[in-house]
């Protein structure tokens, strides 16, 4: 069953104590990371979804409690020279994962069938191989025994209007908007026509996508963290590192 992104939109508010849940969220979150390099563990947790519709908050709340040291975030841009010169995908194997490490992208190789395809810069017959291509890229992670988390943060136009507006009147936050995001605003249709097929061709077994109501910031924290919780969680033992026999030898030092 395919995503419809039309019943992710009622912006419902946060029903529960914000704060104390988040703290709870994130607290679980660390000992997530923990697990991940204690057992040697990779994951790649992507966000796609509109400009402005919480991306960056949800993925700063996401680390607030990670060790900087064992995961990477990639805050991926439009290609450079070097990377058009190349298959769309080889920068991303780049980024990919080593052990004991989770990577993080905040957009991602789903570029090519979106904006790419959108925007024109990639001919029918390359956008449209792509889907096949992202496939088997994200089969072949979750076969070497990578998990995979993919989310799409949706906003209604309305709602990110106004948030546009908010960026552009705080003196602080104006750098964060620019001429293309109104462009993109300008052809959402074009865009929705090419995430719904998003959603059917890359909406794979190996691979789902959850879909995240963006419109309430609180509650599409929640929400995020918890579905990145309970994914990673569910492939990764949570098992702590036993006490060892060395360990335990210079536990008893420090009652000297």
């Amino acid at each position: 069953m395919t995503i419809r992104l039309s019943d992710y939109e009622a912006g419902a508010k946060y029903d529960g104590d914000y704060k104390a849940d988040l703290a709870a969220l994130q607290k679980r979150l660390q000992r997530i990371q923990v697990a991940h390099i204690v057992h040697g563990a990779r994951a790649i947790v992507m966000l796609e979804g509109w400009d402005a519709a919480g991306k960056g908050g949800i993925l700063q709340r996401l680390t607030a409690r990670w060790d900087p040291r064992h995961f990477r975030l990639h805050a991926v841009a439009a290609p450079s020279d070097e990377e058009r010169a190349r298959h769309f995908l080889w920068r991303f194997w780049r980024d990919l994962p080593p052990t004991g490490s989770i990577a993080l992208f905040d957009r991602s190789w789903y570029g090519r069938v979106l904006v790419e395809r959108v925007e024109g810069f990639a001919s029918e017959c390359e956008w449209r191989r792509g889907y096949d291509e992202i496939n088997a890229f994200e089969a072949q992670q979750v076969a070497a025994g990578t998990t995979l988390v993919k989310l799409f943060v949706h906003v209604t136009q309305e709602e990110q209007d106004q948030r546009l507006r908010a960026r552009i009147d705080h003196p602080w936050k104006r750098w964060k908007t620019g001429a293309d995001d109104f462009h993109n605003r300008s052809r959402r249709a074009d865009y929705l026509h090419a995430m719904a097929e998003m959603f059917a061709r890359t909406d794979t077994a190996e691979a789902s996508w959850i879909a995240i109501d963006g419109n309430n910031k609180k509650a599409a924290r929640i929400a995020a963290l918890t579905a990145i919780a309970e994914r990673l969680e569910a492939a990764v033992s949570m098992q702590p590192p036993p006490m060892t026999d060395d360990l335990a030898k210079l536990r008893t030092q420090l009652e000297d």
